[in-house]
């Protein structure tokens, strides 16, 4: 499975980005999926993940009500639709991925990174 991520850039404090996460390779071996970020001087927390359905989300205090996390299936692609983006939000921006194949975990793939800025 490989992903590739796209939609990160500069935007001001109270703006939105919405980023994307393309998968190839064994996509059909794709379960939960999820978004992860990473800021200078810290370590890489979880913003957000999704079922394989979509019909399950969950995200961190901090972006809850201003991120919102989705997938399309048949394109093989998930989202990050940030709105009221703040100064803390700047971050690379990780999409993940869990290849699973009769109920066993055979990996966790992650994209390259998207960088996010928010100017305040």
């Amino acid at each position: 499975v490989q992903l590739v991520e796209s939609g990160g850039g500069l935007v001001q404090a109270g703006g939105s980005l919405r980023l994307s996460c393309t998968a190839s390779g064994s996509t059909s071996r794709i379960n939960s999926m999820g978004w992860y970020r990473q800021a200078p001087g810290k370590e890489r927390e979880l913003v957000a993940t999704i079922t394989r359905s979509g019909g399950r989300t969950n995200y961190a205090d901090s972006v809850k009500g201003r991120f919102t996390i989705s997938r399309d299936n048949a394109k093989n692609t998930m989202y990050l639709q940030m709105n009221i983006l703040e100064f803390e939000d700047t971050a690379v921006y990780y999409c993940m991925a869990e290849e699973v194949a009769a109920g066993t975990l055979l990996g966790i793939h992650w994209g390259q990174g998207s960088q996010v800025t928010v100017s305040s």
